[in-house]
């Protein structure tokens, strides 16, 4: 005989679970991102939230950046995050590729101040096709500049000057004078995790 579905039992278990509203941390406004339910604050530690950069600076030109935003403490009905990367959309990357040009990747680990390690990866698009010899140039200098803006930095303030352009600005000045340059982004930011945090989402 087929058993009799436990509807009371489902019904009871939402009854125990609650919302919980999401923000960004206050150097990106502290906006409201969300909605998580859970039955215990304890489970909602370490769970992470993408949303566009656009949709938190209300610029819908930044929809193809994609952010990342892990929930570290809960406070009543509020949950509040750190931010943990983002990426840029494919989409927008091929979109910037052009015939007879040349794209320049560094991806480099960064240190800011207050030793946080952080992961960044830089593109360059030129202009016109540029030789290995000055390939090799404009890539040292973009991690040269990224890794001198990292010491002067904390981290909170690093991760908005990646997202919001202050870092792709500030390397685009500084190598343009080595060959035409089009456009310096920063692609992609991830936090490195310490052997503190690795165990503890192991133990989870």
């Amino acid at each position: 005989m087929a058993k009799k579905k436990q509807v009371g039992r489902r019904v009871e278990g939402w009854k125990a679970k609650s919302w919980y509203k999401v923000y960004t941390p206050e150097v990106f406004g502290k906006v409201y991102i969300g909605d998580v339910v859970s039955a215990d604050t304890a489970n909602m530690i370490g769970r992470v939230m993408q949303v566009s950069y656009g949709e938190i600076a209300q610029d819908y030109s930044k929809q193809h950046i994609k952010m990342q935003f892990r929930i570290n403490n809960v406070a009543g009905d509020s949950a509040y995050t750190e931010f943990v990367g983002h990426e840029v959309t494919r989409d927008y990357l091929r979109s910037h590729v052009k015939r007879r040009t040349s794209r320049i990747d560094a991806t480099v680990t960064l240190k800011v101040q207050g030793g946080r390690d952080i992961q960044v990866t830089l593109t360059c698009f030129t202009l016109n096709r540029a030789k290995v010899s000055q390939i090799h140039a404009i890539r040292g200098k973009m991690v040269e500049v990224v890794r001198r803006l990292a010491g002067e930095m904390d981290y909170d303030s690093f991760a908005k000057a990646a997202v919001n352009g202050d870092i792709s600005r500030e390397i685009f000045k500084e190598s343009k004078t080595i060959f035409p340059i089009r456009r310096i982004d920063v692609i992609k930011t991830e936090a490195v995790r310490t052997a503190a945090e690795k165990a503890a989402a192991i133990a989870a």
